[in-house]
């Protein structure tokens, strides 16, 4: 009887919490469905880009290790070694008296003529590798058909079939090969292969002119059992040659990866944090609005924890429906978005064509998680205040905006607090090259202008009082009054559209000061007077090459004066990639206009270049391995691996994985491979570089090779640039929408919530259009405020980013400078949007009917 009796309770409790919800929460968020759209498409548009960045980021990134990976099948182990492994150890391998299995691979990229799309291709022992066995189609060939000159079989993904001919540049050569076959993904564990050609060894060899050299040997080992095979196995390789688990580079690469997923991503959240500002102001307008209503059913006997349910149940409703429609929205950002962040990748990182956009059980967790959780931490501090008001204090409407004002000097104490927070954890070191500490104190920078936004605000107001006066009359002097009056409501939409404006000067004032840095950097550092390269598909982690041979006709031309000889290795360093050059210093050092942060003098470095194993590192290679000038550092060369003396660091923005250069005439002696990864050509005085461009393009006819001008150089590396930060200003304008659709929201709100007094300004005489300006001047005053205090803390927002983030995550130091010109467009761009989302609501307020108002008031 007892239980039955507690249950009872219960039942009436939960109907009477839910009679409650009905009247308190969910009537007036269909009657107000101008506040409650606009502030669920907020949350929305929050989502939908933390989403697309999750989803872009995974395909864009994900892609270049799915062949590699699913080609090493089950192997345990992988040797490689810089320059190429030599055949013959594949060989002495497979003969060790050991339940071992080998598999030799050489690895590349061809390039789809016109389209320029690379394609990886893979070489593989078609008649010995025992990871091939069981292959649909490669299984049933005959050996005239595995050997064929130009056979190959390709993924279907390529769209070709047997007896089709492919067309493919390979470094400064173009071939067509002869499909034999299509490989089904059922092959390989059901894995996507992608696009991919398969090919024999000695194929892929003369293909990528890698004749004579593996780029690694796959081992498998048996499973279980004591023996470390690793042990074993090293005393039968060269010292020089590494031996590692399977899959090392794809996770090495990740790694790489990993800082620049975060710093988007973090990007991805102030859209999701501005959205957070517009659904704490809803639920509170929805408090201050609701306190008569909140009193009443405080006196009939609700609890404060059914009050405060109540709200925290409005919010959850607005991330609900936020998430749900931040998902699908999602994946159509994340199509626009992948591409974008595909061409960073691939231009700072790794080769990488973007993979499928996919929403997988984590996205969708991922758009409840950051919507609902969003909402409900942004409705708990108004909820709590719902829960707090006492019957007798329900229709002291105005008391929300009166403490709003005693309080913000105690608030202001906080804010200095956080200011000085955020400027000690500055000095912090980043955890795994991930700037933690930069994030944080970015964050608490933002939350200091926040608390700071009242008095802000308020100081705002009176100036803006006497400068809105003249072009909009005493509609403008009422405007800023009526916005003082309801400061809380004020301060929370000027701290949303600041952190947008804040976010978006800090991230112009990034990129443009990091753009006008790599233009001065280029103006230096390129000299020559044309640049030639292969024609084959480039990347950071491969690097195309030509003969040698392509130099000694550049330099027979009569207008040439000297040739720069250039080969790239990607090498690793640290249990990170890295890339090791070797140049000509004779001509480089006397030609080019490299700057030294470290070291001698550049004479003298270039002097020690020449006559000995010495080496200059990059900026981004001396932060990441705490390399510096004076140091020794070993690098795994020739049969033995070699000790180099590091003469200096210095500037480089080409790539964020970090370079090494030595002397080419040194270093061959360890890397005799003369092929050749670029050239730098330096005319004679007085000659022509157009006249001289045609004259080696027709010394050069039949040999795939750009010949590209020092002016067409810097123009194509600024395009790239502007490219790979597309995704960068695209966040940035999502986070000012959101702003701006919450400003439009904050003040249809403003006008239903002084309706009366509006009313009472019709009664006493104010046209419709006085009140249409009325609710436009108040646009414009939180419009100029916001982007006013945006400046503010954008400029210090940048400097985190410039001296923190970007230095903890990439190494490069970026000289500070000021994009005017675009500063002036997108502040005026986004004031111009402020007046614009105040014109609906202005419509409103004049189309509002004053008897009818002040009757239910």
């Amino acid at each position: 009887m007892v239980a039955w009796s507690a249950m009872t309770q219960r039942i009436a409790r939960a109907r009477h919490f839910a009679s409650l919800l009905h009247r308190l929460i969910g009537q007036p968020l269909f009657r107000d469905r101008a506040r409650t759209s606009v502030t669920i498409l907020a949350v929305a548009l929050g989502v939908a880009t933390v989403v697309a960045i999750d989803l872009a980021g995974e395909a864009s990134a994900g892609s270049f290790r799915s062949s590699m990976e699913t080609l090493q099948g089950s192997a345990s182990y992988e040797i490689r070694q810089v320059g190429g492994i030599p055949e013959g150890l594949y060989g002495e391998l497979a003969r060790l008296p050991e339940p071992l299995r080998f598999s030799a691979r050489v690895e590349g990229y061809g390039m789809v003529p016109g389209t320029g799309e690379r394609v990886p291709v893979f070489g593989v022992d078609l008649l010995g590798d025992p990871m091939l066995r069981g292959w649909g189609g490669i299984d049933g060939a005959d050996l005239s058909t595995l050997t064929g000159s130009r056979a190959v079989w390709v993924s279907p993904a390529l769209e070709a079939g047997p007896g089709d001919r492919i067309d493919l540049i390979f470094n400064d050569h173009a071939e067509t090969l002869d499909v034999q076959g299509v490989l089904q993904d059922t092959h390989f564990q059901g894995a996507s292969l992608g696009r991919m050609v398969l090919a024999d060894i000695a194929l892929a060899q003369r293909l990528l002119d890698r004749t004579g050299r593996l780029d690694r040997i796959y081992v498998q080992a048996p499973e279980g059992g004591d023996p470390n095979w690793a042990e074993l196995l090293r005393p039968h390789l060269p010292p020089s040659a590494e031996l590692s688990e399977a899959g090392i580079q794809s996770r090495q690469n990740r790694k790489m990866l990993s800082a620049f997923r975060w710093n988007v991503r973090v990007l991805s959240y102030i859209a999701l944090l501005v959205g957070a500002f517009l659904v704490y102001n809803a639920v509170a307008v929805s408090v201050v609005r609701r306190r008569p209503q909140i009193g009443i059913v405080r006196a009939l006997g609700a609890s404060q924890r059914m009050v405060r349910w109540g709200f925290l149940v409005e919010g959850g409703l607005l991330g609900i429906c936020g998430a749900a429609l931040g998902l699908p929205l999602g994946q159509l950002f994340a199509f626009a978005a992948v591409e974008a962040m595909g061409q960073t990748v691939e231009a700072l990182y790794v080769s990488s064509a973007p993979g499928a956009v996919e929403i997988r059980p984590w996205t969708v967790a991922l758009s409840v998680i950051t919507g609902v959780g969003v909402a409900l931490a942004s409705a708990w501090r108004p909820a709590h205040e719902a829960a707090a008001v006492r019957p007798t204090e329900a229709m002291a409407r105005a008391r929300r905006d009166y403490l709003a004002r005693a309080s913000s000097r105690k608030w202001a104490g906080v804010a200095l607090g956080l200011a000085g927070l955020a400027v000690a954890l500055c000095f912090v070191p980043a955890w795994e090259r991930i700037p933690l500490a930069g994030y944080a104190a970015a964050l608490a920078l933002i939350a200091a202008a926040a608390l700071l936004t009242p008095q802000v605000s308020a100081s705002g107001l009176r100036a803006a009082e006497r400068l809105f006066a003249l072009p909009f009359g005493v509609a403008g002097t009422l405007g800023a009054r009526g916005l003082t009056a309801s400061l809380a409501r004020t301060a929370v939409i000027v701290a949303a559209l600041c952190t947008a404006t804040a976010m978006m000067v800090s991230v112009g004032v990034m990129v443009g000061s990091f753009r006008e840095t790599v233009s001065l950097w280029m103006d230096r550092q390129l000299q020559a007077d044309l640049y030639l390269r292969p024609e084959g598909p480039s990347a950071p982690d491969q690097s195309p090459t030509m003969s040698e041979e392509i130099a000694l006709r550049v330099e027979q031309s009569p207008e040439v004066a000297a040739v720069d000889r250039f080969r790239v290795h990607a090498i690793e360093y640290g249990g990170l990639p890295a890339r090791l050059g070797l140049g000509d210093v004779r001509v480089h050092g006397r030609r080019a206009g490299i700057r030294f942060l470290e070291g001698p003098r550049p004479e003298t470095i270039w002097d020690r270049l020449t006559s000995g194993d010495s080496v200059i590192v990059s900026e981004p290679f001396s932060n990441k391995h705490d390399v510096h000038a004076g140091d020794t550092i070993a690098l795994p060369l020739g049969p033995d691996g070699v000790r180099f003396q590091v003469e200096g660091v210095y500037y480089d923005y080409s790539g964020e994985q970090g370079y090494l250069i030595g002397d080419r005439s040194n270093l061959l002696r360890y890397l005799p491979d003369r092929r050749l990864s670029s050239l730098s050509v330096y005319l004679r005085e007085g000659s022509d570089a157009e006249v001289a461009r045609a004259s080696i393009v027709r010394a050069l006819s039949g040999s795939n090779v750009q010949v590209t001008r020092n002016r067409d150089l810097r123009e194509r590396a600024l395009v790239v640039f502007d490219r790979t930060f597309a995704i960068t200003y695209a966040l940035e304008a999502i986070a000012v929408i959101v702003a701006i659709l919450g400003m439009a929201g904050a003040l249809i709100i403003l006008v239903i919530d002084r309706r009366a007094d509006l009313g009472v300004l019709r009664v006493l005489g104010a046209s419709q259009s006085q009140v249409r300006r009325l609710v436009l001047a108040q646009a414009g005053m939180l419009g100029l405020i916001s982007t006013a205090t945006g400046c503010v803390l954008g400029g210090g927002l940048s400097l985190i980013l410039i001296k923190v983030i970007n230095k903890q995550s990439f190494g490069w130091t970026i000289q500070f400078h000021w994009p005017i010109a675009f500063l002036l467009a997108a502040l005026a761009a986004i004031w111009a949007a402020s007046f614009v989302a105040g014109v609906y609501p202005a419509r409103m307020a004049a189309a509002l009917n004053p008897v009818g108002v002040l009757h239910e008031e």
